[in-house]
């Protein structure tokens, strides 16, 4: 394996958001979903990992890339993730889900104060 393939990613990807939906595609030829292909969504992130077996019987020049690959996606905040779909077709996965607004990341948290000032919405008085 030259130095190149191992620095570049083999499994190279695009993604875009159109509206409410997003899309990531990712060049993923030579593989059978089926066995080759496992998608999981994890703490805000897309894993995919695929193994790309060798079946050449004679070992000559090749630039493909064979073995295992790991490639973690990190998505934006309002992805749904019970929304996220998966296919694959002609070599290439394509990954959708849903895109909510995203909730405020900036919230101004009221303070009470006083000698008999209580934290929560639970507190006993």
């Amino acid at each position: 394996m030259s130095l190149l393939s191992m620095l570049t990613n083999p499994v190279r990807i695009e993604e875009h958001t159109d509206g409410k939906t997003y899309t990531l595609r990712a060049e993923v030829p030579g593989i059978d979903p089926d066995k080759d292909l496992t998608v999981t969504y994890f703490d805000g992130a897309l894993r995919l990992q695929i193994h790309r077996a060798d079946a050449r019987k004679e070992k000559t020049h090749t630039e493909f890339s064979y073995g295992s690959y790991d490639r973690t996606v990190p998505m934006a905040a309002g992805i749904d993730e019970h929304s996220i779909t998966a296919s694959y077709t002609d070599g290439i996965l394509k990954i959708h889900a849903k895109v909510s607004d995203a909730p405020d990341a900036h919230l101004i948290i009221p303070v009470t104060a006083g000698p008999h000032a209580t934290a929560g919405k639970n507190a006993k008085h």
